[in-house]
């Protein structure tokens, strides 16, 4: 499959994908919302139900870097949060360094700002796509009580070992991703 040059805007798409995260073999579920506000509800609901976040912008464009503090204003709202929510701020396009308007540093000092990670990706070129997802999908089990890391030996020790059991059981189900 090739990257295909004519940008089409979606609506919400939805993708469930089976992967292998350490070892471990889970099922992911991405919603695709691509920041429209025609959905607004139904969007509500799909924040309401994720369990991490990909802020996306293009590094080309600075109207949808601005927009990435709606989305998250929208998230943590929506889950009720003041800053505790697994996000990824990704700046996309980053093989388009000729035509950069949004800077490396002003895009990490957002992330540290948010306390989150900042990664920059190229779809075109693939560049540290899977990286976002499989980062995000690690705080994601982190956060539920898995292992911390992937070697698996330093845990969360706030979380009592019923609770990292039953979590443990809940990550191998599914990860629901935005």
């Amino acid at each position: 499959m090739s990257f295909v040059e004519e940008y089409e805007p979606t609506k919400a798409d939805s993708y469930r994908k089976r992967v292998v995260l350490d070892g471990e073999e889970c099922s992911v579920d991405i919603l695709d919302t691509a920041g429209q506000e025609d959905y607004s509800a139904i969007r509500d609901n799909y924040y309401r139900s994720g369990e991490g976040f990909i802020c996306v912008f293009s590094i080309t464009d600075v109207e949808s870097f601005d927009a990435t503090n709606e989305f998250r204003e929208q998230i943590l709202r929506v889950k009720n949060s003041d800053t505790n929510v697994p996000i990824v701020l990704v700046g996309n396009k980053s093989d388009l360094t000729s035509e950069r308007m949004v800077s490396q540093a002003q895009a990490q000092q957002r992330a540290e700002s948010w306390g989150v990670p900042y990664i920059e990706t190229s779809a075109k070129t693939r560049t540290n796509v899977d990286k976002v997802f499989y980062d995000l999908m690690r705080d994601v089990r982190r956060r539920k009580g898995g292992p911390l890391s992937g070697n698996g030996n330093v845990i969360d020790p706030s979380i009592s070992d019923r609770k990292r059991r039953s979590a443990r059981r809940s990550w191998k189900k599914h990860c629901t991703v935005l």
